[in-house]
């Protein structure tokens, strides 16, 4: 404005509007659990953590929270039972709120169902909310008063997800499950699931496979059987997101307690990688590897337990292999007696064995005094395999000296230039195109919108270039991989 004009006052529908809401830092999302019956009685059953987040929805959750103290757990309480009965209200509930790092809780919202997390509120108070549900419709009062309520123990439960971790923390996987085992063998696990070997996981549906629960009388033996049964779940015929779960409960400042809404951003700023391995677990997966090649090898020589060839010579007690992993190539020595080997692998020593019931969908090793689950995915007669191994997946090549000699001849594929392509990464329906083929496109323009499970996902551009072909119209269904568009 020039200095000496006049000053003018805005007139009233220019004036500006000024709101301002309150910085909540650390937040912590943490819920109560409420009963309320139709003759005034209500009850609050504790709390449950639901702060480990992607997309503001919650991956992992447990009860009680790790962070609350009796005088905030009861204010808690106390206020959300107060809502609900200022509400009339009858059935279970869960109040939401957001806690700060000084305790200040805030309302968030109140859901007027039985939520996804209810079984780790059940772990620790011995009540059946179904039951109490059922109860409550019919007109029953209350059984229990709120000094009946105790916390016994602890329950964490894991949402097992047809997703691919490593797409933003889990984009949608479809596909049929050829193969399903749950471990609801193992002690103090609970699975909830509406799925069995052969169903089918679609696009149009919410990707959850299982609520996987574990419980113990302390939160440490809850958090070991947790990661004993994501060990043991057999999951195939779909992408699922049991490498992040287990990378969530064993990460330290989650075993300390210290999380918030933004734990996964945070821990893993460039996304999830997996798990990294240290010197001494890479040492055991090559071990493993080497130990599970032998033991193949020896199995296709023999027919119900007997060699195949009668005359053929006595069986060999030593090999030389090359093992590929992780873009590195490692020599190992393997020396066996019974079932067991002796694995001599980046200038150390490793002791495998098991069983080695190869049939089987889950190996169970004891490497060097250590249990482990592992599981193999897939093998083929090139040597090529993959293993699950602390709930990652690696792939790796196990072969003789004598053919990794031969293999460095072979001609290696060129990778596709992904920077003048979209593909679609994952499977679902195109709601929008926002392009056609002459125009020209910034880096990081959304080219179009793949809807898949609930979720609208924009695809961008990977550069500034030119379109050269759009391959996808609205209303189409589109796979995972399928071309999408291409850029000069």
């Amino acid at each position: 404005r020039d200095s000496a004009s006049p000053r003018k006052r805005l007139p009233p529908a220019l004036a500006a509007t000024v709101s301002s809401s309150k910085y909540i830092d650390n937040p912590r999302h943490i819920e109560i659990q409420v009963l309320a019956d139709k003759h005034g009685n209500a009850l609050w059953l504790n709390e449950r953590e639901c702060s480990i987040q992607r997309r503001n929805q919650k991956v992992v959750e447990e009860a009680p929270s790790t962070f609350l103290d009796p005088e905030t757990r009861r204010a808690m309480g106390e206020q959300a039972v107060a809502l609900a009965q200022a509400v009339n209200y009858s059935s279970a509930g869960t109040v939401e709120f957001l806690v700060d790092s000084h305790k200040h809780f805030y309302f968030l919202e109140m859901n007027t169902r039985l939520q996804v997390e209810h079984p780790i509120t059940e772990c620790i108070t011995g009540l059946d909310l179904v039951q109490q549900m059922i109860r409550i419709a019919k007109g029953y009062a209350l059984q229990h008063s709120q000094a009946d309520i105790p916390i016994n123990g602890w329950a964490i439960e894991s949402r097992v997800y047809a997703e691919d971790p490593y797409k933003s923390f889990g984009l949608p996987s479809i596909g049929r499950l050829s193969q399903y085992q749950e471990p609801d063998s193992l002690p103090g696990v609970r699975v909830d699931s509406g799925i069995q070997e052969g169903s089918d996981i679609s696009i149009y549906y919410d990707p959850m496979i299982s609520k996987l629960v574990s419980y113990g009388s302390t939160r440490t033996e809850a958090l070991q059987r947790m990661e004993e049964a994501l060990d043991s779940y057999v999951i195939r015929g779909v992408t699922h997101n049991i490498p992040l779960l287990r990378e969530i409960i064993v990460h330290p400042r989650f075993i300390s307690g210290d999380i918030s809404t933004n734990f996964l951003p945070e821990v893993y700023p460039d996304g999830f990688k997996g798990h990294q391995l240290s010197d001494s677990e890479r040492a055991e997966l090559l071990a493993t590897a080497a130990s599970l090649f032998v033991a193949t090898q020896l199995r296709s020589q023999r027919f119900l337990g007997n060699l195949r060839v009668s005359s053929a010579p006595q069986e060999r007690r030593s090999w030389e292999l090359s093992v590929e992993l992780e873009n590195g190539t490692h020599t190992v020595t393997v020396s066996r007696s019974g079932s067991s080997y002796t694995v001599d692998v980046d200038g150390g020593s490793v002791d495998v064995s098991s069983e080695w019931n190869l049939a089987s969908a889950l190996l169970p090793v004891t490497v060097n005094g250590a249990h482990r689950t592992v599981q193999c995915l897939s093998r083929n007669a090139s040597g090529e395999l993959k293993l699950q191994y602390l709930g990652t997946v690696y792939k790796m090549r196990v072969i003789s000296k004598q053919v990794a000699a031969l293999s460095r001849h072979m001609p290696e594929k060129v990778p596709e230039d992904s920077s003048s392509i979209l593909r679609s990464p994952m499977p679902g329906s195109v709601v929008a195109v926002s392009v056609r083929p002459g125009d020209t496109v910034a880096e990081g323009q959304e080219i179009c919108v793949i809807e898949a499970m609930k979720m609208q996902n924009s695809m961008t551009a990977g550069k500034t270039a030119k379109v050269k072909s759009v391959h996808c119209k609205p209303g189409e269904t589109v796979g995972e991989g399928d071309l999408l568009v291409e850029l000069e």
